[in-house]
């Protein structure tokens, strides 16, 4: 069973469809793009000057005053805000002995870390996290898939979706002794080149994935299948602390404004509170809280049962999961609720080089092409509900948390409440240019078949096809400064 990119176009990218001689129209760049000397009080000078974008206090502190200055390379994302209280620093160190430590069998002599499984995808939270940072997808066939999972759902006949009936709503290909693992996912991939307006070109990588040895029989034959990195953990509880009304206000689901992007606000459900609020986590934006991403991470990845999601993910297929299931709640309330605070307080690393005028003339290209519609470089957080650290901080981390359309390259044809199959959460930036001294490398998008910044502008489609064509009609040059400012974040 094969499950490829839908949408794959065979041969070279088309660079500007709306071009008449097939390249892309030349787009004005650099630090002073926009900026002549005109006078402006002459009607007939043209538009009024643009004043040229420069350094602005305080982004080099991504995180306000919660960013980490303390440690850079390896261990950039490992630290705490840095205005953290005794108490919130406390449970930080607790939750990252929960969060760092490989789970157990149970029972054993460890109470508060049995419970593995039956079925999981990895041991501990670190395994696809390590050192925080982003989850390594398999680089070529044969690969490991420790960092890349499966999403699956089936249409439900009445035009929603619900889990596959045999394998669930994950792919779990790791199991307790005694139980049967579900199979294992493969890889293939294939190469495309896109040809930029200069004439230079790039090779990307199209996967394909699919499922062998699959131990209780075919998947429904309308399985839709979604790849999900890892994601980077940093900055998470401020990405929650910004106001609801602030992401309702930035959304644009019918284009109103005209400007072709549509960001949609995923809904979701509090289980805490019972309320639908905003989506904020997850590749297209499925859970609202930190502490509920973090409580469905332990039940779908390791098979760690709480209060908040209290039923194992084995299906009716599979007898010897059930059996292996005892229905106790396996990690204590209290244990993670440490986890969701340290996965909340997590600080973004300070940025050394963003007064660097190469790194501006990339941010002033970057904010030119278009790409701050979606990845909104700021905000003032709100009041968190929980974390007074993190309330009213100014803040960088270069996303709009809204979904958008990314074309059918990117398709993985699944819905998910109000994200439709071509529609993904935008991601934010910050760290991106530390994963590959963190992680080793830069594999970037929701399968990380990107490799390296501008693979993953290129992959860009649908209402971010504009951004796209305007970075391919940069010159060389402009194009790396763009790179520079991304890896700078």
């Amino acid at each position: 069973m094969k499950f490829g990119v839908v949408g794959v176009v065979v041969g070279a990218l088309s660079v500007c469809s709306a071009c008449d001689d097939g390249a892309p129209e030349p787009v004005d760049g650099g630090v002073d793009a926009g900026v002549d000397n005109v006078d402006a009080g002459d009607p007939d000078a043209g538009p009024e000057p643009v004043e040229p974008i420069a350094f602005e206090d305080g982004e080099n502190l991504p995180g306000g005053a919660t960013t980490n200055d303390l440690f850079l390379g390896v261990n950039a994302f490992i630290r705490p805000a840095a205005n953290a209280s005794r108490e919130s620093e406390s449970d930080f160190f607790s939750g990252n002995s929960f969060f760092n430590q490989a789970w157990v069998e149970a029972p054993a002599s460890t109470e508060t870390r049995d419970g593995l499984g039956p079925l999981f995808n990895a041991r501990s939270c670190s395994a696809c996290h390590f050192k925080d940072g982003r989850g390594a997808p398999p680089l070529a066939a044969g690969d490991p898939f420790v960092g890349l999972l499966f999403r699956l759902s089936v249409p439900d006949g009445a035009g929603g979706t619900k889990n596959e009936p045999t394998y669930g709503g994950q792919f779990q290909p790791v199991a307790l002794p005694g139980v049967l693992a579900e199979g294992l996912p493969t890889l293939t991939i294939t190469e495309r080149v896109f040809t930029f307006a200069d004439g230079d070109t790039i090779t990307l990588k199209v996967p394909q994935y699919g499922f062998t040895d699959l131990a209780y029989g075919p998947m429904q034959d309308d399985v839709m299948v979604s790849p999900r990195v890892a994601p980077q953990m940093i900055g998470l509880g401020l990405l929650e602390a910004i106001s609801e009304d602030e992401l309702r206000a930035r959304a644009d689901p019918d284009d109103v404004d005209g400007d072709g992007i549509r960001g949609v606000l995923q809904q979701s459900l509090n289980r805490k509170t019972g309320q639908i609020v905003a989506g904020r986590f997850g590749w297209k934006g499925e859970e609202p809280t930190v502490f509920q991403q973090s409580a469905g991470a332990f039940v779908n990845d390791i098979g760690i049962t709480s209060d908040v999601f209290p039923d194992e993910i084995c299906t009716a297929a599979q007898e010897q999961c059930l059996e292996a299931s005892d229905g106790s709640v396996e990690i204590r309330a209290d244990l993670l609720d440490k986890v969701g605070l340290y996965s909340g307080i997590l600080a973004p690393p300070v940025r050394p080089s963003a007064r660097n005028p190469d790194i501006i003339a990339g941010k002033q290209l970057f904010n030119d092409i278009g790409c701050v519609a979606c990845h909104v470089p700021s905000y003032t957080t709100g009041t968190h509900p929980t974390l007074p650290e993190l309330s009213g901080q100014r803040i960088w981390p270069y996303t709009d948390l809204l979904l958008h359309d990314m074309g059918t390259d990117l398709a993985d044809g699944r819905p998910v409440g109000l994200a439709n199959g071509q529609q993904w959460r935008t991601p934010p930036l910050w760290g991106i240019g530390l994963f590959p001294t963190v992680n080793k490398h830069q594999r970037l998008l929701h399968d990380g078949r990107a490799d390296g910044v501008a693979e993953a502008i290129v992959w860009h489609g649908g209402e971010a096809v504009a951004a796209r064509d305007a970075f391919a009609a940069l010159s060389a040059d402009d194009r790396a400064l763009v790179v520079k400012f991304v890896e700078s974040l």
